[in-house]
């Protein structure tokens, strides 16, 4: 049974760890926002948007596997290199929002369960994630990830600690129901913008690349990665996803059969929402919902950060990897505490939560467009990924993935005419 547990563990890796990382606590915010003001409305769009989701990821993390580089590099090949820059910097202002924001949040819960000043906290959360991601080779720190991705689960388990009508739940989760109210579509486009996000395409890409370097570093790996490598991305991948967007799920109808039938409809960000929840539901759901934060953004922040050091460092041609020592990769982790503390500065001023939340979700709506259709130029000819060529369906399900983030868009801008 050991060694039965062992080999799974050990058959997940970035995929989880991406899938994780969605979580953070600015989707947490998101679906908790969709939770207080439409009930169970909207518990649907998780499953919705599962298959598309894990497409769009299986495809990144094949394209690096398969070219043993980032998807800036590929993208920088088969694109102009105007519209490389233009999509990176979008990245980098989004991913930098994204980590103030969730530092931010990581900041005030803390400041809510213990007291204290809430931007000491964000600064040192910062700090930490540096740290981590500077002094731990990659082959470590992959491993804490992996476990860091556990926290998640206390969203399931808040779930169980309020009265929950299952019935309802299913009705509403099978049974969908959506208008074309604008607030409606908003949070919709919200959801779908912060479950399938731009900076999750490039960090698994790039682990992926990590993950390649490291298998044929250690012979033993190399002999079955080439043939087995696709299905161990898809197992991977799908089980991210999956605990990903159940974990989501959760979020959204404990919110909704809490705040939402308390009259509670507006939730603005991931800390307010574990506020909301202690007097209706309790200290345990309070702690369990805030611990759940706090781990996630833990989670987040080095994702968001890295996948911008690697973007960049790809697009200008130097050395970028979580496995090389400082001395060796120094503009990469220059990077990536630039990012980092970039968005800590920008937790601790007073420029609005909300704002910084609403800005990255429409950047990120924005950019996932054509970064999404540049990933589905790159596999079209899938003779250079070798034996991870892209089977047809999954590039159909790519194409659909894009078309319905371009769909987001476009219903996104109709909404705020």
């Amino acid at each position: 049974m050991a060694a039965i547990q062992k080999r799974i563990w050990s058959a997940l890796g970035p995929g989880l760890v991406t899938g994780a990382a969605d979580d953070d606590p600015s989707g947490i915010a998101t679906y908790s926002q969709a939770g207080a003001q439409f009930g169970y409305t909207l518990a649907w769009t998780m499953f919705l948007t599962l298959p598309f989701m894990a497409a769009i990821q299986i495809i990144s993390a094949c394209i690096g596997w398969g070219t043993r580089e980032g998807l800036a590099t590929n993208i920088g090949k088969r694109l102009p290199r105007s519209v490389l820059y233009c999509v990176v910097t979008l990245l980098v202002a989004a991913n930098t929002i994204n980590i103030a924001a969730d530092l931010a949040a990581m900041g005030e819960v803390l400041n809510l369960a213990i007291g204290g000043y809430a931007f000491v906290y964000a600064l040192a959360f910062g700090a930490f994630c540096v740290v981590a991601e500077i002094f731990i080779p990659y082959h470590r720190y992959a491993g804490y990830l992996k476990l860091a991705t556990f926290i998640l689960f206390v969203y399931v388990a808040t779930a169980f600690t309020v009265h929950m009508p299952w019935g309802e739940v299913l009705a509403a989760t099978f049974l969908p129901h959506l208008s074309l109210d604008r607030d409606m579509l908003l949070t919709l486009v919200a959801v779908f913008g912060t479950t399938i996000s731009p900076y999750l395409f490039f960090w698994q890409a790039n682990q992926e690349v990590e993950e390649s370097r490291l298998s044929h570093r250690y012979r033993h790996r190399a002999q079955t990665s080439s043939e087995d490598y696709f299905t161990h991305i898809s197992v991977d991948t799908w089980t991210g996803m999956i605990a990903s967007n159940v974990v989501a799920f959760f979020i959204i109808i404990t919110t909704a059969a809490t705040l939402h039938a308390n009259g509670i409809t507006n939730i603005q960000t991931a800390s307010q929402a574990a506020e909301a929840l202690r007097p209706l539901a309790g200290d345990l759901t309070f702690f369990l919902f805030a611990g759940g934060i706090i781990g996630t953004g833990m989670l987040a922040v080095p994702v968001l950060a890295g996948s911008a050091a690697y973007a960049v460092a790809e697009t200008f041609g130097f050395h970028g990897s979580l496995e090389l020592p400082v001395s060796r990769a120094l503009g990469f982790y220059a990077l990536i505490s630039a990012a980092t503390f970039v968005g800590a500065a920008l937790a601790v001023t007073r420029i609005d939560p909300i704002a910084m939340l609403f800005w990255s979700a429409v950047i990120n709506g924005v950019v996932a467009v054509p970064i999404m259709v540049a990933m589905m130029l790159v596999v079209a000819n899938g003779r250079h990924l070798g034996p991870l060529a892209i089977p047809a369906w999954l590039r159909g399900l790519g194409w659909a993935a894009a078309a319905l983030m371009a769909l987001t868009v476009a219903a996104l801008v109709w909404s705020s005419l």
